[in-house]
This record gives C-alpha cells, sequence and structure tokens, in this order.
C-alpha cells in the first residue's frame, strides 16, 4: 500500500528537520521560511496525540517569537 503524501507534507518536514538539526538552524531560517513553517505547522492536526499537540503549540510559540525579532529588532534577552 503507497501512501500519498502531499506536497505540503513533505516542505513542512523539509523544514522541521532544518529547525531540528541545529539549534543554530532555527535563527538562520528566513521570515519567509518561519511564515510558511508556521502555516504548514498549524494546518496539522495533532489533536490525536497530547504529546505531539505539546510540541506543536511549543514550536509555535518558538516560531512567533522568532518572527517578532525578525520584524520588530532582536529580542529583549539577546
Amino acid at each position: 500500500m503507497t501512501e500519498n503524501i502531499s506536497s505540503e507534507d513533505r516542505e513542512r518536514v523539509k523544514l522541521l528537520q532544518l529547525v531540528s538539526s541545529s539549534k543554530n538552524e532555527f535563527k538562520n531560517l528566513t521570515l519567509e521560511q518561519l511564515k510558511r513553517l508556521q502555516e504548514l505547522v498549524e494546518k496539522k492536526d495533532y489533536s490525536h496525540d497530547k504529546k505531539a499537540h505539546k510540541s506543536k503549540v511549543k514550536l509555535l510559540g518558538k516560531i512567533n517569537v522568532r518572527i517578532y525579532e525578525l520584524t520588530e529588532g532582536k529580542g529583549l534577552w539577546d
């Protein structure tokens, strides 16, 4: 049985692999990449898996902070 993997799923996984490969990779993503990752992660439903849903919320928080840093200047604690 072959599963059909959407292009959005492939793109989300690719961006997540970049983020998870290194702490510094997250800061190397462009604003466009961050916004796209945010959009793709928000679309994905993890309500069936409590741990995955918690990770999703945590990641979205980090993405929001990084987007804020890029649009409004460096964070207060950097």
